[in-house]
Protein backbone atom coordinates (compact mmCIF):
# COMPACT_ATOMS: atom_id res chain seq x y z
CA UNK A 1 0.00 0.00 0.00
CA UNK A 2 0.91 3.74 -0.56
CA UNK A 3 0.35 6.74 1.02
CA UNK A 4 -0.69 9.76 -1.12
CA UNK A 5 -0.74 13.54 0.14
CA UNK A 6 -3.61 16.03 -1.84
CA UNK A 7 -1.67 19.62 -1.78
CA UNK A 8 -3.71 22.64 -2.79
CA UNK A 9 -2.04 25.41 -2.78
CA UNK A 10 0.82 24.20 -0.77
CA UNK A 11 -0.88 22.49 1.94
CA UNK A 12 -2.13 18.92 2.25
CA UNK A 13 -6.00 18.82 2.77
CA UNK A 14 -6.40 15.01 2.26
CA UNK A 15 -4.55 11.94 2.81
CA UNK A 16 -5.18 8.14 1.73
CA UNK A 17 -3.71 4.95 1.15
CA UNK A 18 -4.03 3.16 -2.03
CA UNK A 19 -2.60 0.02 -4.14
CA UNK A 20 -0.17 2.25 -6.46
CA UNK A 21 -2.35 -0.06 -9.84
CA UNK A 22 -5.28 1.67 -8.21
CA UNK A 23 -4.69 4.82 -7.05
CA UNK A 24 -6.91 6.72 -10.21
CA UNK A 25 -9.91 4.97 -8.64
CA UNK A 26 -9.06 6.99 -5.49
CA UNK A 27 -8.45 10.88 -6.57
CA UNK A 28 -10.64 13.37 -7.16
CA UNK A 29 -10.26 15.55 -10.46
CA UNK A 30 -10.63 18.59 -8.43
CA UNK A 31 -7.79 21.24 -7.60
CA UNK A 32 -4.69 20.39 -6.40
CA UNK A 33 -2.23 18.00 -6.53
CA UNK A 34 -1.43 14.34 -5.56
CA UNK A 35 1.59 13.41 -3.83
CA UNK A 36 3.02 10.93 -2.37
CA UNK A 37 4.18 10.16 1.10
CA UNK A 38 6.04 7.83 3.16
CA UNK A 39 4.42 6.43 6.11
CA UNK A 40 7.36 5.36 8.01
CA UNK A 41 9.23 8.83 7.33
CA UNK A 42 10.09 11.14 9.65
CA UNK A 43 12.63 14.04 9.89
CA UNK A 44 14.02 12.34 6.70
CA UNK A 45 14.34 9.07 7.94
CA UNK A 46 13.24 5.57 7.31
CA UNK A 47 12.15 3.52 10.15
CA UNK A 48 11.17 0.18 9.85
CA UNK A 49 7.26 -0.13 10.55
CA UNK A 50 5.89 0.28 13.91
CA UNK A 51 9.39 1.18 15.20
CA UNK A 52 12.27 3.80 15.90
CA UNK A 53 14.88 1.32 14.06
CA UNK A 54 15.79 3.54 11.25
CA UNK A 55 15.56 0.97 8.13
CA UNK A 56 18.39 -0.36 6.10
CA UNK A 57 17.28 1.17 2.93
CA UNK A 58 17.47 4.94 3.66
CA UNK A 59 16.16 5.32 -0.46
CA UNK A 60 12.94 5.16 1.20
CA UNK A 61 12.53 8.12 2.72
CA UNK A 62 10.35 9.99 1.07
CA UNK A 63 9.57 13.67 1.40
CA UNK A 64 11.41 14.44 4.60
CA UNK A 65 8.03 13.79 6.73
CA UNK A 66 5.06 11.60 6.82
CA UNK A 67 2.25 14.44 5.29
CA UNK A 68 -0.89 15.18 7.25
CA UNK A 69 -3.74 17.19 6.81
CA UNK A 70 -2.32 21.03 7.28
CA UNK A 71 1.08 19.99 6.63
CA UNK A 72 2.50 22.29 4.17
CA UNK A 73 4.55 20.94 0.79
CA UNK A 74 7.52 22.62 -0.01
CA UNK A 75 8.25 21.72 -3.50
CA UNK A 76 12.00 23.56 -3.41
CA UNK A 77 12.95 21.06 -0.70
CA UNK A 78 10.64 17.80 -1.79
CA UNK A 79 9.39 17.95 1.77
CA UNK A 80 5.91 17.83 4.03
CA UNK A 81 6.58 20.56 6.97
CA UNK A 82 4.54 20.46 10.03
CA UNK A 83 2.52 23.40 10.99
CA UNK A 84 4.76 25.94 12.75
CA UNK A 85 3.97 25.41 16.71
CA UNK A 86 5.19 28.78 17.75
CA UNK A 87 6.43 32.16 15.70
CA UNK A 88 10.02 31.50 17.80
CA UNK A 89 10.54 27.81 16.53
CA UNK A 90 12.65 27.76 13.75
CA UNK A 91 12.86 24.92 10.72
CA UNK A 92 15.73 22.49 11.19
CA UNK A 93 16.28 22.29 7.27
CA UNK A 94 17.40 18.45 7.72
CA UNK A 95 14.73 17.29 9.43
CA UNK A 96 11.97 19.50 8.16
CA UNK A 97 10.46 19.64 12.00
CA UNK A 98 10.33 22.91 13.96
CA UNK A 99 12.39 23.40 16.45
CA UNK A 100 12.60 25.58 19.68
CA UNK A 101 14.93 28.30 20.41
CA UNK A 102 15.58 26.41 23.52
CA UNK A 103 16.31 22.99 23.61
CA UNK A 104 13.54 20.59 25.21
CA UNK A 105 15.14 19.97 28.87
CA UNK A 106 16.25 16.69 29.42
CA UNK A 107 14.88 14.57 32.64
CA UNK A 108 12.03 12.85 33.37
CA UNK A 109 9.63 16.01 33.99
CA UNK A 110 6.84 17.30 31.27
CA UNK A 111 7.33 21.04 29.98
CA UNK A 112 5.07 23.26 27.91
CA UNK A 113 6.81 26.04 25.53
CA UNK A 114 6.14 29.54 26.98
CA UNK A 115 5.88 31.37 23.91
CA UNK A 116 5.59 34.91 25.68
CA UNK A 117 8.18 34.16 28.43
CA UNK A 118 10.54 32.18 25.35
CA UNK A 119 10.33 29.49 27.81
CA UNK A 120 10.14 25.95 28.83
CA UNK A 121 7.64 25.45 31.98
CA UNK A 122 7.19 23.04 34.16
CA UNK A 123 4.07 20.94 34.01
CA UNK A 124 2.40 19.66 37.17
CA UNK A 125 3.25 15.76 37.27
CA UNK A 126 0.25 13.48 37.98
CA UNK A 127 0.46 11.63 40.98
Amino acid sequence: MSHYAKVVNGIVTKVIVAQPEFFDNFVDDSAGEWIQTSYNTRGGVHYQPDSDTPSDDQSKALRKNYAGIGYSYDAERDAFIPPKPYDSWVLNEESCFWEPPIPYPENSHNYDWNEAEQQWVLLQDAE
